[in-house]
């Protein structure tokens, strides 16, 4: 093994000398032989760069080597996680067989032992990631083993979270807020103390001596909340709030309300929906739409063109090939909201400034300058 800084006689294309490169300077080394993607000098990069493409959709697998189905519910492939025998390659070790409803993972040579979701969050947490959204969707969510209920002759009560809070409208402070800036104050709710609240749903703030009242946006999927937003009323270098009740549920306001067959509007936030016809709103920078199947979608960002996140994130769709909004010169203000306050037909700016492919980026290129 080369020592971490041995002294560099020649450069190479191609290094015969075994060399571990996480000991080497980042300049000047040793000359590189195989490029190895299996180890690294700083892991962190590999699992933020794996964070970031679980953030967009697009199709995955994971490699199992020499898999094959043994049987109905069984299958056999080499351990991904020890790697299996190292001095015979034909070795199979590894199995994903069925338990009662649910697939659990057995290696026989390393003994690791799991469900398929621990299984897929330990080799890929990207798939991990799709898998445990495609559950969500179907209605398979709590623990990974189903044992089945005694069957009884009654149906059993259910239980679901709901909001047990005055509506926005009933409270002074938040209905004016809401109407002084347009908005429907009936979609929305209240509460004078929103950590107080919260832990009476999920446990998440530890302290509660400062507490505030907050404007509750409601996240329904299906019709059950799944989780809410809480707007600050007044100065608040938080303005919002995300608490999600079910982790694996998508941070999208307004998924109940659309209609897929019609272009959907995805926008910044829940306030700025309720001015657009047939939208939703983005209540996280993780919104993956790819498994929602739908087959109109046009971005609709903030009027902003010196964001560098905004941006990015436009340019991004417009690679994808998706519709988006770019702003015409003579909007000058920042969001939906404002657009409205200013006296802007919403509606005729939207539909006469979504573009796609090459037309997007020329628009992009000019906006961005703005």
């Amino acid at each position: 093994m080369s020592p971490a800084q041995s002294k560099l006689d020649g450069m190479t294309v191609f290094n015969t000398e075994e060399v571990n490169t996480k000991k080497q300077p980042m300049f000047f080394g040793q000359p590189l032989g195989i490029q190895r993607y299996d180890f690294f000098k700083y892991p962190v990069f590999d699992r933020l760069t794996t964070q970031q493409l679980g953030y967009f959709w697009r199709p995955e697998e994971v490699s199992l080597q020499k898999f094959k189905r043994v049987k109905a519910d069984l299958y056999n492939f080499r351990c991904p996680i020890c790697g299996d025998s190292k001095k015979n390659k034909s070795k199979t070790r590894g199995y994903l067989y069925a338990v009662k409803t649910n697939v659990n993972f057995k290696c026989h040579n390393c003994g690791a032992s799991m469900s398929l979701s621990n299984f897929l969050k330990t080799v890929d947490p990207a798939v991990h990631k799709q898998y445990a959204f495609e559950k969500f969707k179907d209605g398979h969510t709590g623990r990974n083993f189903v044992v089945e209920e005694p069957k009884f002759n009654f149906e059993p009560p259910k239980f679901k979270p709901k909001l047990d809070l005055p509506k926005a409208s009933k409270n002074q402070i938040a209905k004016q807020y809401l109407e002084k800036r347009k908005i429907d104050s009936t979609k929305f709710y209240y509460t004078d103390t929103f950590k107080r609240w919260v832990n009476t749903l999920v446990t998440k703030f530890d302290d509660v001596s400062y507490d505030e009242p907050r404007i509750i946006i409601p996240l329904i999927y299906e019709n059950q909340l799944i989780g809410f937003q809480g707007r600050s009323l007044g100065p608040n270098s938080v303005k919002y709030i995300t608490i999600m009740l079910d982790e694996d549920a998508p941070k999208i306001y307004g998924l109940d309300e659309i209609k897929k067959e019609k272009p959907i509007y995805i926008v910044e936030g829940p306030f700025d929906s309720s001015f657009v016809e047939n939208s939703v709103a983005m209540c996280g920078s993780d919104l993956d739409i790819g498994s929602f199947g739908w087959s109109d979608h046009i971005w609709v960002f903030d009027n902003e063109p010196r964001n560098r996140e905004i941006n990015n994130r436009i340019s991004k769709v417009i690679d994808r090939g998706d519709k988006v909004v770019i702003w015409p010169q003579n909007i000058a203000e920042k969001d939906i909201n404002d657009m409205v306050l200013g006296g802007h037909d919403v509606k005729s700016v939207l539909e006469s400034n979504t573009f796609s492919g090459l037309q997007a980026k020329l628009k992009f290129n000019t906006w961005k300058k703005i």
